[in-house]
């Protein structure tokens, strides 16, 4: 296991998202998720990934590459996803050798846990409705 926790917060994997993947704590917050998720990805927890993903969009197996390497995660925004919130989005770019995976991600808290929900619907500025001024 890496001794720095490779989702970018400065803190040792074991007290960051360590202690997530063993079950020990329940990420707190939708961008706490998201990133012990992409720690999961890189240590290789695809038993973490499945778990926290949300029942209704949840696939049956998660398998992942051994040959995939992460070398970084970028954290570009969030919406809601705070302690009292039930749902929250994350936007982020999470870079491996052969590029990177950019996503706004959905979350939802059911009965106090956060869920890895898929991406964030895209709103189309084309047919969402305005409002007209006078």
């Amino acid at each position: 296991m890496p001794e720095t926790c490779p989702c970018g917060l400065p803190s040792p994997y074991d007290r960051c998202c360590g202690r997530f993947h063993r079950g020990a704590a329940t990420a707190p917050t939708a961008e706490l998720l998201m990133r012990s998720r992409y720690a999961a990805f890189v240590v290789g927890d695809a038993g973490y990934l499945r778990d926290t993903w949300h029942p209704d969009t949840r696939p049956r197996q998660v398998t992942l590459d051994p040959g995939d390497r992460w070398t970084g995660l970028e954290v570009l925004g969030r919406t809601g996803g705070a302690l009292f919130d039930t749902v929250g989005t994350v936007a982020f770019r999470a870079h491996h050798r052969d590029g990177v995976v950019a996503e706004d991600s959905a979350f939802e808290r059911r009965d106090g846990r956060w869920f890895y929900v898929g991406p964030a619907p895209v709103s189309d500025p084309f047919t969402t409705p305005r409002r007209r001024r006078p």
